[in-house]
């Protein structure tokens, strides 16, 4: 059941920032057609909530304007919920899995024509399940279980999408849901959870599950590598709860997984790519076995959702996100779409909760704190002050004055 040394996941490209341009002003009486496709506010609203939202404040100022709402996901929480919009055809299945601490929860993953099956990591084994952060047993049993389930329906192809993990375990507790086995020196399973993968000893994966035909695609919104400073570990275990000696033990841990799998077969020089430190090295744990490719999930999405079609016919995008940092043009949604908005010559206006990074040269940015006047009035109200946005990017391109505008593609 290991792949091939020729199938190696495909890296993740970094995003292209937006090209610097200003935000057009239409020429009088001529209508914008604008794209509103933002990530979801992490804690506050959905994408979709928050696409509706920026729409309902643009319209309330320039109502003839043709307004498209795309929300998009960048492989994490809500992505089942962007496929569903994007695809009316999709049909969602739920069933109940084992939680990333254990405890029964309730995940799903949605039926898209053509045989290919979406699975969302957050809704099985996502950081929010967990009743109390346990870097060390924290465990991918559920989405394993998920997997199964779409492969029991025959499904042809899987995209995973990795985003939110509540564990550091390298994939092995989706694994072993599928038929693997990890053993300690004693030729007894390990116990689930990162922590343990040190003791491991020998593998076996006779009876895991085949791929299906058409393969495993693994979202992923990060490019970390799975091992070292930058690795799974170090780079998001604290968030996971994990302290310093956590995080050592954690990385020497998918070290020896990394070490077995190859002495099992698995290709050498794998851990070091980018992208598979996504989900606490669960991209590395399918691709290791599975053979799954690793797509950057963001521009993966939106292109699932159409998005690069319905920039060819617009004037102006509008993206957003909870907070605006430094990351956010590397495989985010923001970059993600950005850089479609800049292949297609348009200008972007980026909305954010928060700006906590220097933004890019040219377009236009809104940070609802600053409308609302501090970061806690701005989550209490997210709604109204997305229309507040809206509404804002709306007016600057209705304002007279004495600046050359650009006018409308369209007449």
């Amino acid at each position: 059941m290991i792949p091939s040394p020729d199938a190696v996941p495909t890296a993740v490209p970094a995003a292209v920032p937006a090209t610097a341009r200003p935000v057009p002003t239409a020429a009088a009486g001529g209508p914008l057609r604008v794209v509103i496709a933002p990530d979801s506010f992490k804690g506050s609203l959905s994408a979709t909530e928050a696409a509706a939202a920026l729409a309902r404040g643009w319209r309330a100022v320039r109502p003839d304007d043709v307004v498209l709402t795309i929300p998009i996901a960048d492989g994490g929480e809500g992505t089942l919920d962007v496929f569903s919009a994007a695809v009316p055809e999709a049909v969602r299945n739920t069933l109940n899995v084992t939680g990333p601490d254990g405890r029964r929860v309730t995940a799903g993953w949605l039926a898209l024509p053509g045989g290919t099956a979406v699975v969302e990591l957050a809704q099985a084994s996502g950081l929010p399940l967990m009743a109390k952060l346990d870097s060390l047993k924290a465990q991918t049993v559920g989405l394993g279980e998920t997997i199964g389930a779409a492969l029991d329906a025959g499904s042809r192809r899987v995209l995973v999408a990795l985003g939110g993990s509540a564990s550091t375990d390298g994939g092995t507790g989706l694994l072993t849901a599928l038929g693997a086995r990890f053993l300690d020196a004693a030729g007894q399973p390990l116990p689930p959870g990162g922590g343990s993968l040190r003791s491991l000893a020998a593998v076996d994966l006779t009876g895991l599950r085949a791929a299906p035909p058409d393969g495993v695609h693994c979202l992923v919104d990060v490019d970390a590598p799975l091992l070292g400073p930058t690795g799974a570990a170090a780079v998001f275990g604290p968030q996971k709860g994990a302290g310093s000696a956590d995080i050592a033990l954690l990385d020497a841990g998918l070290a020896r997984l990394v070490e077995i799998l190859e002495k099992a077969g698995a290709p050498t020089g794998l851990a070091a790519l980018p992208g598979t430190g996504a989900a606490g090295g669960t991209a590395y744990g399918l691709a290791a076995t599975l053979g799954a490719t690793l797509v950057p999930g963001a521009a993966t999405i939106a292109d699932h959702a159409g998005l690069p079609a319905a920039l060819a016919d617009a004037d102006l995008l509008i993206t957003g996100e909870g907070r605006f940092d430094r990351t956010s043009l590397a495989g985010k949604v923001v970059g993600a779409v950005s850089a479609l908005a800049a292949r297609a010559g348009l200008p972007v206006a980026v909305v954010a909760g928060q700006i906590a990074a220097e933004p890019p040269a040219g377009g236009d940015m809104l940070a609802l704190a600053d409308l609302a006047g501090g970061t806690s009035a701005a989550m209490a109200h997210p709604i109204h002050w997305l229309e507040r946005a809206g509404a804002l990017l709306a007016r600057r391109n209705t304002e007279v004055d004495s600046r050359p505008r650009a006018t409308s593609r369209h007449p």
